[in-house]
């Protein structure tokens, strides 16, 4: 009668099964070899582990001695198949990739896998295969643009320093407007998420007007301070001043970093900061939304507030964002700045060198 083989193991060992035995992302195959182990370090026998794990007990002969044998590791791999090696695939993947990078159909801008595989007379799971081996995904585009702004580095290395290193006795804030927000109604009522379904909504929508959210964000603590006005001319970006001149404490300075919309540099603008001299304005180069902090706030209103609501009116549409503001006051928090104004610029360096070898190419 054959005995099966012993298994004990180590502190580590154990930790790191049971992390695998109940982790909803590892692969279902190694939770099933985890539990195997498992068990079997608890004494039981391989037919009554087969039995309660729901798979044969050749199956788990074989994965306690793999275990046995090499330890985690063993889990970890399957065994090398044997056979001849795919020669015939491995000059059809190297097609594939050569043409994905540098070709594109006759009648389309990218390829899909039904293109590729057509002009290669090839299977379409055979061009997704080596797409995922080779991390190619020609059916998406990321969008860019590198600043043209003769000052870039100047404005770069300013605004950074704000972020990394806030002046003392000033508060630093981070000031745009989002412009043209819809108030948007749905056609016919939404239905809700129930499990099995996600809700729904309907793909029309009636118009009731727009407002524009003029907001900024105290970078160290978070908190915000926004108002919406029906336009974003210069007269309400000057009540938006006055708003928070009103809003902070008379006895600290104001770094405003904004971005070059032409109503931020108006002469009446002007005019007005030279009169309170506490403020300080500073412009993100052109092109650059991304350093403006008060941007990745914008998106987080638009995903969590906007995007899916339903408002009858302009006037709920404007309740709705200052009760969001209202609610993020309550427990403020910003965004952390981390990347040092050297690290972008020498990323920007390069992707601007890839650019000039495409222009050249």
């Amino acid at each position: 009668m054959r005995v099966a083989c012993p298994i004990v193991l180590t502190d580590d060992e154990r930790k790191t099964l049971e992390r695998w035995a109940r982790g909803r992302s590892i692969p279902a195959r190694l939770v099933l070899r985890a539990g195997i182990v498992l068990l079997a370090a608890a004494g039981q026998r391989n037919k009554a582990i087969g039995k309660q794990l729901g798979t044969s007990q050749e199956a788990v002969t074989r994965w306690r001695n793999r275990f046995a044998q090499r330890r985690l590791a063993g889990l970890e791999r399957d065994a090398p198949r044997g056979g001849r090696p795919p020669t015939g695939r491995e000059k059809v993947a190297r097609v594939i990739v050569e043409r994905t990078l540098h070709t594109v159909p006759a009648n389309a801008t990218h390829w899909s896998t039904r293109t590729m595989a057509k002009a290669l007379g090839t299977s379409r799971s055979m061009v997704h295969r080596v797409w995922q081996a080779n991390q190619l995904k020609p059916h998406l585009t990321r969008r860019f643009k590198l600043s043209n702004d003769r000052e870039f580095v100047e404005k770069l290395r300013d605004v950074v320093g704000l972020y990394l290193n806030p002046p003392e006795n000033a508060l630093v804030l981070s000031a745009d407007e989002k412009s043209q927000i819809q108030a948007l109604d749905r056609t016919q009522p939404s239905l809700p998420i129930y499990r099995g379904r996600c809700g729904t909504m309907t793909h029309d929508y009636i118009r009731h007007g727009t407002t524009t959210l003029f907001a900024a964000i105290e970078v160290v603590q978070g908190r915000l301070i926004g108002t919406c006005m029906p336009r974003h001319r210069h007269q309400e970006w000057l009540q938006f001043l006055r708003l928070i001149d009103r809003e902070t404490p008379a006895d600290l300075d104001l770094h405003l970093i904004v971005d070059n919309y032409q109503t931020h540099k108006h002469p009446k603008v002007k005019a007005w900061l030279k009169r309170h001299p506490r403020f300080h304005v500073h412009f993100i180069p052109t092109s650059s939304s991304w350093l403006n902090l008060i941007e990745r706030w914008f998106r987080e209103l638009t995903e969590k507030r906007v995007r899916r609501g339903v408002f009858k009116s302009v006037l709920q549409l404007v309740q709705a964002l200052l009760d969001y503001i209202a609610h993020h006051n309550q427990n403020p928090r910003s965004f952390v700045w981390t990347a040092k104004a050297d690290d972008i610029l020498a990323k920007v360096q390069r992707d601007r060198a890839v650019l000039d070898n495409q222009g050249s190419a």
